[in-house]
């Protein structure tokens, strides 16, 4: 089989002696499980592992897929350069699997590259599995900004490479779960979090890598997951074969989930493809969504839509419209997002149109073809795109930070003629600290300057 399995691996540097210091003892029983996961993958004698990492080269808009001969790294970054890794890249493989994610469609390959370093989340677990005796060839990918599916996909690309060239080939899977388990811990609790680590690691063990592929992208974003993207990979590097998933140990000692699970392939599965799966429930949650749109959002969609389709901004706007949207003017924001992740947002603090109608025509056109942070939107991308629109209050001066509320205000960051405002409400965006940190950044305002502040309610409209 060339496909042997897979494990999937966390990746905390103090799971290392050599950077936990005895640290490590209070998270013994994913240390114990690595051992055996790697053990395990000794026996299987692998000759390649394809590895992806939250860690490796990530851009929204391209799968990164490390090129040359081969790499090092080192864990210098935690205090402790000794552990440093070498490898060699299996480039024959690496070719293929480019290869064929370019005909299935897929922005991949190797160009891009920054630094060619090993990241952690590799050196990680390969320093358990060289311990182990595993000392093959490897693939290095990376994560991107597209969908589930997409990465899905890359994961199938991949095991179709393995299997064209008769390699015997494990997928590492290398990833945290949530990052907010505690409040204790460096980043905080949010309800979110236990949810997350319990949904992967119940899918890992039954094997349902479908909902690896449907999870709700706001819990994903709120739980402030690393490796849910690697795992949706491996899903893929695993399509249509029969598994027998051992979730080793689960772990969140820190306020981090570190899960470790082993999952060898026992033979073929045509039931296990879930690709056609996730296409339909993807289709069913965006028609739902469209169904509930309000008059607010189904006219930011009619103008961005017209603009992209047909090159011509509204000329009229539609008859139906109620009153609050004819006959008022306000500020608004138009945010769009596609599969979870922002896709644009452009607004004004204060009305610029004859009223909000016009403002959300406007902006909503901006959104999509004017924000600098990302290209146009394309034609075959508008039924993918999910909207929201929030009508700006009239902002409001604030004395002190304590008057902040991140979720019920936004707010505005102003020095001399710098602004930076951030909407409330957002996920990820949980404190008041936080929340002005972003806006000053926006604003190109440093903390050491003075500046004032404001905030403001909206009434969002999804």
């Amino acid at each position: 089989m060339p496909m042997l399995g897979a494990i999937l691996t966390p990746h905390p540097p103090v799971l290392l002696p050599e950077v936990g210091r005895g640290r490590e003892r209070a998270i013994a029983a994913t240390g114990q499980a690595m051992q055996a996961a790697a053990a395990e993958v000794a026996a299987w004698k692998p000759d390649v592992l394809i590895v992806s990492s939250p860690h490796t080269i990530l851009y929204g808009d391209y799968f990164h897929i490390s090129p040359g001969k081969g790499a090092s790294g080192d864990m210098a970054a935690f205090g402790a350069p000794q552990v440093r890794l070498t490898i060699r890249y299996d480039a024959p493989l690496r070719e293929e699997i480019v290869r064929r994610a370019e005909k299935a469609g897929l922005q991949a390959g190797t160009r891009g590259q920054r630094d060619p370093s090993l990241d952690h989340g590799v050196v990680i677990p390969l320093s358990f599995l060289r311990k182990a005796g595993v000392d093959c060839p490897i693939v290095r990918l990376g994560l991107s900004g597209f969908s589930a599916l997409s990465h899905y996909r890359l994961g199938q690309c991949a095991a179709e490479a393995v299997k064209a060239l008769g390699r015997r080939a494990v997928f590492v899977a290398s990833g945290d779960l949530s990052h907010k388990l505690k409040e204790d811990g460096p980043y905080g609790f949010a309800p979110e979090g236990p949810v997350f680590d319990e949904a992967v690691t119940e899918a890992i063990q039954s094997g349902d890598f479908l909902k690896l592929l449907t999870m709700e992208p706001s819990l994903c974003e709120r739980a402030a997951e690393c490796g849910l993207r690697s795992f949706q990979i491996m899903a893929g590097a695993l399509d249509g074969l029969a598994v027998k998933p051992r979730l080793l140990s689960h772990e969140g000692t820190f306020g981090v989930g570190y899960a470790v699970a082993l999952l060898p392939v026992t033979g073929t599965d045509s039931r296990r493809r879930f690709a056609a799966a996730c296409e339909q429930a993807q289709r069913e949650r965006l028609a739902k969504r469209r169904a509930q749109e309000d008059p607010w959002v189904r006219l930011a969609r009619l103008a961005l839509e017209t603009y992209v389709r047909t090159g011509r901004r509204l000329e009229r706007l539609p008859g139906d419209l109620p009153g609050e949207l004819t006959g008022r003017a306000a500020g608004t924001f138009v945010s769009l997002h596609r599969d979870g992740r922002l896709r644009g947002c452009i607004g004004t603090i204060a009305p610029t149109a004859e009223n909000t109608a016009w403002e959300i025509v406007r902006n909503a056109v901006s959104a999509g073809t004017h924000d600098p942070r990302f290209p146009p939107v394309r034609p075959e991308e508008l039924d993918e795109l999910e909207y929201s629109v929030d009508v700006l209050g009239a902002p409001e001066p604030v004395e002190w930070p304590g008057q902040l509320d991140p979720k019920r205000y936004g707010v505005i960051v102003s020095c001399g003629g710098r602004r930076g405002l951030l909407l409330p409400d957002l996920d990820g965006v949980d404190t008041a600290e936080a929340q002005l940190q972003i806006a000053r950044r926006k604003g190109g305002i440093r903390a050491d300057e003075p500046y004032t502040i404001e905030r403001f309610q909206v009434v969002r409209h999804l």
